[in-house]
């Protein structure tokens, strides 16, 4: 018991080095950061993206580098991971969402977030729980306001599902093609790389809100 917990805390004491972070909590670590980025409102700030894309380049063998992890096994944890986060998610939503809409701004809650989140979703309603799974800080408020907004169960399950299924599976597949490849050598250009890409559709959101309070000003 002892060992595990110094792993765990070993492993996300080195957050900032994915790899090294994989490599010391294995599947256990990964599929609490799963679980805390997609139903706990302060998991945002957590790896999801680049961890999951660089464990999925571990599954394959490079050289001298041996497959880490198993794809079959890494899918099925961090995809139950995901449905549970989220399930937890919108739970809290439904007990606790007009409390925290009251909260002030901290250091692991950021009211913008949350607005931004409910916005997303009534744009895109019930798919953006499928949408959202691929948009850091996004994914983790959507089923939140999911919850405030008193969706149905059945209803949110299946979207919940979906979006687990696409988000882990593409993700650890783009990793394990990556893996036998020269680019898996170099797994700072990875991270950074899907860090970057996954950011676009967050940036691109920011773009249009300031084109538009522009317009608004000039009118």
């Amino acid at each position: 018991m002892d060992t595990w917990l110094g792993q765990l805390t070993e492993a996300l004491r080195s957050m900032s080095d994915v790899e090294a972070m994989i490599k010391l909590g294995g599947l256990a670590v990964m599929t609490l950061i799963v679980f805390a980025e997609t139903g706990l409102l302060f998991g945002f700030f957590l790896p999801g993206d680049s961890m999951i894309v660089v464990a999925g380049v571990l599954t394959t063998a490079n050289g001298d580098r041996p497959a880490l992890l198993n794809p079959w096994s890494l899918c099925l944890c961090l995809i139950a991971a995901a449905i549970i986060g989220n399930q937890f998610g919108r739970w809290l939503g439904l007990k606790f969402g007009e409390r925290v809409e009251k909260w002030s701004d901290g250091w692991l809650y950021k009211r913008r977030y949350l607005e931004a989140a409910r916005d997303y979703y009534a744009n895109k309603g019930a798919a953006s729980l499928v949408m959202a799974r691929f948009i850091p800080i996004i994914r983790t408020f959507v089923p939140f306001v999911a919850g405030m907004g008193k969706m149905p169960a059945g209803r949110f399950l299946y979207w919940n599902v979906l979006g687990a299924l696409l988000w882990i599976t593409s993700l650890v597949g783009i990793g394990h093609a990556i893996g036998g490849t020269k680019l898996a050598k170099n797994l700072g250009v990875v991270t950074g790389t899907v860090i970057a890409v996954s950011f676009i559709p967050v940036l691109w959101k920011i773009v249009q809100k300031w084109l538009t309070s522009r317009q608004e000003s000039r009118t």
